[in-house]
């Protein structure tokens, strides 16, 4: 399959390229933030904001200066300025970060806006579906976490994934992307792709928080939610690969993808 990138006008500026609130990080799981949301801008994004933990903030502002922050206290007020959230990456499923969740959700369902929800995020939604969720959604589950989704087992996400998925997406009403060695992506119209790229390098922690701002990051720059899922999973993969051909599946770790993302973008370049 081929992919279009999307365009790069010259003259731009970084709202151009899309603006991405992640609602990321807990005491225990500042790396998931910080690869979330520095993935969204290695795929061309323009503007992206962490709100999260405090320890989370202080974690990746030692990390880069590329990102911006957002206090938890005001992430609803600030919903309005992004065109694109995503929610979950090492949030936590604890009593505070489920109402969080839970009233973010509900601020962005009368909201013009893309959601991914990943993660901890994913977690939450399995307990009890809201009665309005974002017309423009993504979710980003593993086998465990669509077993809890559907309320079957995980033999069953294995065993039959492409009609898992579509339940999924007909469920929620989003584009589902289930994360398996070949990743289906499946629309709310029900339009499948299966993913052929990557390999055991990206079986690590950390790699699907990677996905989730990639896939944020192209979604910024105005792109549908199912294509935006298509090239992120695709891209994904060929940075695993790459990356892995420098460093073998084995040693290959979620923070050396963001150094590999670049790669990956010039391989779809160079076939033009």
């Amino acid at each position: 399959m081929e992919f279009k990138l999307p365009e790069r006008p010259e003259f731009s500026n970084k709202a151009t390229f899309g603006k991405v609130l992640n609602i990321a990080g807990s005491e225990f799981y500042s790396g998931a933030a910080y690869l979330s949301s520095l993935s969204a801008l290695k795929v061309g994004c323009g503007y992206v904001a962490l709100s999260g933990s405090p320890k989370s903030i202080s974690t990746v502002a030692n990390l880069t200066p590329d990102i911006v922050f957002v206090p938890i206290s005001s992430v609803k007020e600030a919903l309005p300025k992004y065109n694109v959230v995503s929610i979950g990456c090492g949030l936590s499923v604890d009593a505070s970060t489920t109402i969080l969740f839970k009233s973010v959700i509900t601020a962005l369902a009368s909201l013009d806006k893309t959601v991914l929800i990943d993660a901890d995020g994913l977690n939450i939604l399995a307990k009890k579906k809201p009665s309005k969720l974002p017309k423009k959604l993504i979710i980003t589950p593993h086998p465990k976490e669509a077993s809890r989704l559907l309320k079957t087992d995980v033999g069953e996400i294995l065993g039959k994934p492409v009609a898992c998925a579509k339940k999924i997406s007909k469920k929620y009403g989003c584009t589902t992307v289930l994360k398996m060695h070949s990743t289906v992506v499946c629309s709310k119209d029900m339009e499948v792709y299966i993913n052929k790229t990557g390999n055991s390098a990206l079986s690590k922690a950390g790699s699907g928080d990677v996905l989730t701002g990639m896939i944020s990051g192209l979604c910024a720059q105005d792109m549908s939610e199912f294509e935006a899922a298509k090239l992120g999973v695709y891209l994904h993969g060929r940075t695993g690969e790459i990356a892995s051909s420098m460093l073998t599946e084995y040693s290959v770790l979620a923070s050396d993808l963001l150094k590999y993302i670049p790669l990956a973008l010039v391989d779809i370049m160079s076939r033009k």
